[in-house]
């Protein structure tokens, strides 16, 4: 008589650790990116679609330690959309600048997530642009919002404590409006 083999089954995502960066009280840093040169518009400097890029290739890095990245949407059948997005353009960047992008996750609740990032360049250090977005969770077979698992409510929630603790950077919050006279 064979005893039945029970499979092995590998979670998507494995609990936030004492020492997981993302509980540190910082945003989150994503990998350096350099400007390509088909970004580069007819005024000489990145063209506005591609800060969204730049800014979106970031958050898939951040979804990735989240357990929320395409594997998690394969397997669980969820993923995020994105909802609202409030850019702000302070300063050039060109063909070549280095930049990299901190992400704040400002807030969670079960099935939305706000987030802040800001864009600048990764050798010198100054501001470049800053994205305000919010994004939902969707269930993708049925194309609705819907609550996040267990599992990555509870990581999204702690990550969402310790980015508590980082000061509020300017602009959270910001509309676009006529300036007052």
């Amino acid at each position: 008589m064979t005893t039945p083999v029970t499979p092995l089954v590998t979670p998507l995502v494995t609990p936030l650790a004492a020492g997981d960066d993302l509980l540190r009280p910082a945003p989150f840093r994503s990998s350096v990116m350099r400007i390509e040169p088909q970004w580069i518009d007819y005024n000489g400097h990145l063209n506005m679609a591609y800060y969204n890029v730049m800014f979106d290739r970031a958050i898939d890095e951040l979804w990735l330690q989240l357990g929320i990245g395409p594997t998690y949407m394969k397997a669980r059948q969820g993923s995020t959309f994105t909802a609202e997005c409030h850019v702000r353009y302070l300063r050039e960047i060109h063909l070549g600048d280095p930049v990299q992008i901190s992400i704040l996750l400002v807030g969670a609740d079960e099935k939305r997530l706000h987030t802040f990032e800001e864009l600048r360049h990764a050798d010198e250090g100054w501001l470049s642009a800053t994205s305000e977005n919010m994004t939902l969770h969707i269930d993708m077979a049925a194309r609705k919002t819907a609550p996040f698992p267990p599992d990555i409510r509870a990581r999204v929630e702690a990550v969402a404590k310790a980015h508590g603790a980082v000061a509020r950077p300017e602009g959270i919050g910001r509309k676009i409006a006529m300036p007052s006279k």
